[in-house]
């Protein structure tokens, strides 16, 4: 897991170690590491020598990190300009520091322009940029470097404008977001929320953490966890020699209905590709389920369907009263469920919630937005990380809100964040692939949040393989899933060799 830091956790750790430094060490540890970084990039366009390079520079140490780093790169030969927007309280001994090296003052863009460094706002600032700033960041995109390509943006910490602590974007009257896109972001020390979560995290583009000696004044619990494919591999259950397909896990899957079987037969594709041994279906679409998976065993009632160790339920169920007592019946079993899409309407009225709360095996609920909305009364919002954590206290179960970073959040405050979603799982279909292989993730014994985040990555990576073949839709994200894990070595070979069939 990657740690993500709140910014009075970050400022916290900032004063503490600066308290055992001289001055400006800080500083100059960033901004050495900010330039190494630009000089990489500027390498790639053709050198650091001659490289046009404009820095936006704000009031205090975020412009003060641009300016010491603009300060190195001119001594490299680079031509560096300085557009201060706010002349009276940039940085002096950092303004001083660039001057000595060569770099000039401006006060507009230059006509060519290979590299800006955004230093407007740190992790200080509150709400959008205004004007100007946020001209100049919608004007980003037009500047044209030697070789008449766009200028690669380079954020300094966080792009400014962002809200850090929650990842919500301001937008302008135009409509656009009053922040500014950076191809890069070069953050000190600590990923802040607002790279990982929420509207905001796109606009940071690929994220480089400079070490500054901040972790031991960090505090033991970070605000966010990112999860990472060493994380999955780590809890991806595997057999041994001596495992039969019932030790492996079993789990069971009420979903579909005779007018929405597809909801069924992908609910089930996802839960074979996980890491149990046997998938009971139970259902009015038995047949269609068995049609397209005939190793599955099949019943038409949650009460015939035998012993399991997790159930998933909702995908494609319906609303009626039927429905709602095959929920009534997954939720009295004393296993882990998941809660997908009809399931989470039917708990809309509350009837069901006394009998949610009171459950003590563990529940995970799948909301979308809309779904999120029609059991809150509300839309997450800006802030997706409380959103999921306010339900997932409501309802006393794991929250795996959807999106394109997926929050995960229990009810004991935890949060786990996903980076591998694609807007090409949005299409119908693919929540129900999700949560078959986050139940059959619960069945084969990971603790909920565990399995709701290596079930949103694998998710992620099984719609970017999909993806790779053209418009996808959800049966390719079922079939994508196999090789998505064969791929990172976690099925076949010697690990499966000796399990009793």
């Amino acid at each position: 897991m990657r740690p993500v830091w709140r910014v009075a956790d970050v400022r916290a750790a900032e004063a503490g170690l600066m308290a055992t430094l001289p001055p400006g060490t800080l500083m100059q540890r960033a901004a050495a590491g900010l330039a190494r970084r630009c000089a990489l990039l500027l390498t790639d366009r053709g050198g650091v020598y001659g490289a046009p390079v404009l820095l936006l520079v704000g009031s205090g140490d975020n412009g003060g990190d641009t300016l010491f780093a603009g300060a190195r790169l001119a001594r490299r030969g680079a031509a560096v300009s300085a557009l201060l927007l706010t002349p009276g309280r940039a940085h002096a001994g950092a303004l001083a520091a660039l001057r000595a090296a060569g770099g000039r003052l401006v006060d507009r863009p230059p006509a060519r322009v290979d590299l800006v460094l955004d230093g407007i706002v740190g992790i200080g600032g509150s709400g959008g940029l205004r004007a100007p700033a946020e001209r100049l960041a919608a004007g980003l995109a037009q500047c044209r470097g030697r070789d008449g390509d766009r200028a690669t943006v380079v954020a300094v910490d966080v792009p400014s404008g962002v809200a850090v602590d929650t990842g919500q974007l301001s937008l302008t009257d135009a409509g656009r977001p009053a922040a500014v896109h950076a191809d890069v972001t070069v953050t000190f020390g600590a990923l802040k929320p607002a790279l990982v979560v929420g509207a905001a995290a796109p606009l940071a583009g690929q994220v480089e953490l400079v070490d500054i000696g901040l972790a031991p004044w960090l505090p033991g619990t970070a605000a966010l966890q990112v999860t990472e494919e060493a994380d999955v591999t780590d809890w991806w259950p595997r057999p041994g020699p001596a495992t039969e397909k019932y030790s492996r896990g079993v789990v069971g899957v009420a979903t579909g209905s005779a007018i929405y079987p597809g909801a069924a037969v992908l609910s089930v594709g996802g839960a074979l590709a996980g890491p149990t041994g046997l998938v009971r279906y139970a259902g009015s679409a038995r047949e269609e389920v068995l049609r397209h998976h005939p190793s599955v065993i099949a019943t038409d009632r949650v009460a015939d369907a035998g012993r399991v160790q997790a159930w998933v339920c909702g995908s494609g169920l319906g609303t009626g009263d039927e429905a709602a007592g095959e929920l009534r019946a997954v939720l009295a079993a004393p296993v882990p469920v998941v809660l997908d899409a009809d399931a989470l309407t039917l708990l809309v009225d509350g009837s069901l919630a006394d009998q949610l709360r009171r459950r003590d095996a563990p529940t995970v609920l799948t909301p979308h937005d809309r779904e999120f909305a029609r059991l809150c009364g509300e839309t997450p919002g800006g802030d997706r990380v409380a959103a999921a954590l306010r339900l997932a206290a409501w309802m006393n179960a794991v929250v795996l809100l959807k999106g394109d970073r997926t929050v995960i959040g229990t009810p004991d405050g935890r949060v786990y964040v996903n980076q591998t979603g694609t807007a090409a799982l949005a299409t119908g279909g693919t929540g129900d692939v999700l949560a078959g292989l986050l139940g059959s993730l619960l069945a084969g014994g990971l603790a909920p949040e565990r399995a709701a985040a290596a079930a949103a990555y694998l998710h992620g990576l099984a719609g970017r393989e999909a993806a790779q073949g053209g418009p996808v839709a959800s049966p390719d994200v079922a079939a994508a899933l196999r090789p998505v894990l064969a791929r990172l070595g976690w099925i076949g070979g010697s690990t499966w060799a000796g399990a009793n069939s």
